[in-house]
């Protein structure tokens, strides 16, 4: 019985795996050309791709239903997901204000924020079909969901090594800030809409709205106007606050709700040398 449940468990990680494996050719073979021919409109097709990719490889390799996509879940969940993604941030940002880090200096320019929202739901889609609807739902089939959310969160934060202005703090930061909350976020509601809303939302935030540096990179002037000064711990550096501990213990405790949430609904999926059944929802 238990070699059977493992026999299983092994077949749908190896077809999962495939899928993963399409998603990342569809990035590596369109994304230099549509980056080349499409300049930034190639983002949103490069989305779509990888979207249809996945739903096209769950059904047709893995043969199943990706009910994490249900598409009837979309709005209101990836509406709640933008929402808490805006509160967080500007949590964040209430609290360097009043700690004397953060010095508003006035409004800015509105030009930018539909095309700062339109980008920040992209780069969502894709980093969380990549993160969470792959390597999290995977290798929690193996490890199980606390296994994955340690594993998920690490690589989260290796990937952001390279961004410009990165550094071990600023890796560690987004790993426990941004990687926990999104695996929590997707272990507690079973779905990616969430986790693509709040990746969404908090971006748009420190980008359009308070035209913070994000994750590295210079995102010119936002809605409003202001600037960062003090020790880096609150600063976050040229990283931007998201290398903030103010941001870390913030998305920290955002976290803690969705693991409750998931432990509530029993929905941690056990290590796979465990005896125990898998939880459903």
């Amino acid at each position: 019985m238990l070699e059977d449940i493992l026999r299983n468990k092994w077949k749908e990680v190896g077809l999962g795996l495939l899928n993963l494996v399409a998603v990342v050719l569809v990035i590596a073979l369109f994304q230099p050309v549509l980056r080349k021919h499409m300049g930034s409109a190639g983002a949103a097709v490069l989305a779509v791709l990888c979207l249809a990719t996945y739903i096209a490889a769950a059904r047709l390799i893995e043969r199943r239903i990706p009910t994490e996509l249900a598409a009837n879940r979309a709005l209101p969940e990836g509406a709640a997901g933008i929402a808490i993604g805006i509160v967080l941030f500007g949590v964040v940002m209430a609290v360097l204000l009043a700690a004397g880090v953060y010095h508003p200096v006035g409004w800015g320019t509105t030009s930018g924020l539909a095309n700062g929202l339109f980008f920040a739901v992209l780069a969502g889609i894709m980093e969380e079909i990549l993160f969470r609807g792959l390597l999290f739902r995977l290798s929690s089939k193996i490890v199980g969901t606390w296994g994955a959310l340690i594993f998920t969160a690490g690589l989260f934060g290796l990937a952001h090594t390279l961004n410009p202005g990165a550094t071990i703090g600023s890796s560690v930061a987004i790993a426990l800030e941004a990687g926990v909350l999104l695996g929590a976020a997707y272990a507690a509601t079973q779905r990616l809409w969430v986790p693509i809303g709040l990746h969404a939302g908090w971006n748009f935030t420190e980008g359009s709205l308070f035209g913070m540096t994000l994750s590295g990179n210079n995102m010119g002037v936002g809605l409003l106007r202001g600037s960062l000064s003090g020790p880096r711990i609150l600063t976050g550096g040229e990283f931007g606050p998201e290398a903030s501990i103010v941001a870390v213990l913030v998305c920290l405790a955002a976290a803690l709700f969705f693991l409750w949430r998931m432990v509530k609904l029993h929905r941690a999926e056990p290590a796979m040398w465990s005896k125990a059944p898998a939880q459903g929802s």
